[in-house]
């Protein structure tokens, strides 16, 4: 009877970044197994080597970082301004997203003091910045951000407690076009990260109640974005009127995504691995 991994065998297959086959190999016999499995470690073991001396020889910076600039510079082609507001968030600007001690997403959120936490989003001060551009500036009024968001939801190979979220948001736009103008930007960004697999899907959401995600099947299946419009009943606390569209996108999805990997861990913030490749050789 065919066998297959110990549980150990697994693991350790998933961080040196074994593919859907070599995870689902059969062996005939527990000795094969060892002797198939060794011989394969080795093999990617000697990968990930490869992997870390192209980052020391070529690229010099990660993929993370990489994708980082590509979007900026995606992003500012097409006339938006990128903005970088503070990690710490207060209390009363997270209230005016709706989330308060009643609502699902409070019990996630890193608190430093009774009213101030680490961000679990960035809208909040995006809002902020707009109510001052949308007088200041022409409309429409275009703004981006990318910066590291915390949640306690690590648990799984999707998720962590740090994440680099990208915001991008457009207001002063005819309602009209509102639809068009979403997917529009979100295939700006899809083709900016070379994604060629993906779909909208219309999904439920704690903060704005319904959403267009962009999701695939990639990575096991992901959701990469989400995205909402406006006028909506958020804007009413920053007594904002203007139609509006925004995006976000987790920029460890996209790479996983990218990759096919089903490991969000190796392309995130981290000290065991660097550029996706596991440094435990």
């Amino acid at each position: 009877m065919a066998i297959t991994w110990t549980n150990t065998q697994y693991t350790r297959l998933i961080e040196l970044d074994a593919n859907e086959e070599q995870l689902n190999q059969t062996i005939v016999s527990n000795s094969e197994r060892n002797t198939t499995f060794q011989k394969l470690e080795k093999t990617l073991v000697k990968q990930q080597k490869q992997q870390l001396e192209e980052l020391r020889q070529v690229h010099h910076r990660p993929q993370l970082s990489r994708l980082e600039s590509k979007l900026v510079e995606t992003l500012t082609s097409h006339d938006f301004v990128q903005v970088t507001t503070p990690t710490i968030l207060s209390r009363n600007l997270l209230s005016r997203m709706s989330v308060t001690e009643e609502h699902p997403l409070n019990s996630q959120i890193y608190w430093l003091e009774k009213d101030k936490c680490l961000r679990p989003m960035l809208a909040p001060h995006l809002y902020y910045v707009m109510k001052d551009l949308l007088r200041l500036w022409e409309k429409p009024v275009r703004i981006f951000e990318i910066g590291s968001c915390f949640r306690k939801e690590s648990e799984g190979a999707r998720h962590t407690n740090e994440f680099t979220m990208l915001n991008l948001c457009e207001f002063g736009l005819p309602e009209e076009n509102r639809q068009e103008r979403l997917e529009e930007l979100a295939r700006i960004i899809m083709e900016a990260t070379e994604i060629k697999k993906y779909d909208f899907e219309t999904e439920s959401s704690a903060v704005y109640g319904s959403t267009l995600d962009v999701v695939t099947e990639l990575g096991g299946g992901l959701e990469l974005g989400s995205g909402a419009m406006g006028p909506h009943p958020l804007d009413h606390a920053w007594k904002i009127t203007d139609t509006w569209v925004g995006i976000g996108f987790g920029l460890e999805r996209l790479l996983m995504a990218r990759k096919n990997s089903k490991s969000l861990g190796r392309y995130s913030r981290s000290i065991s691995y660097l550029d996706g490749a596991r440094l435990n050789l």
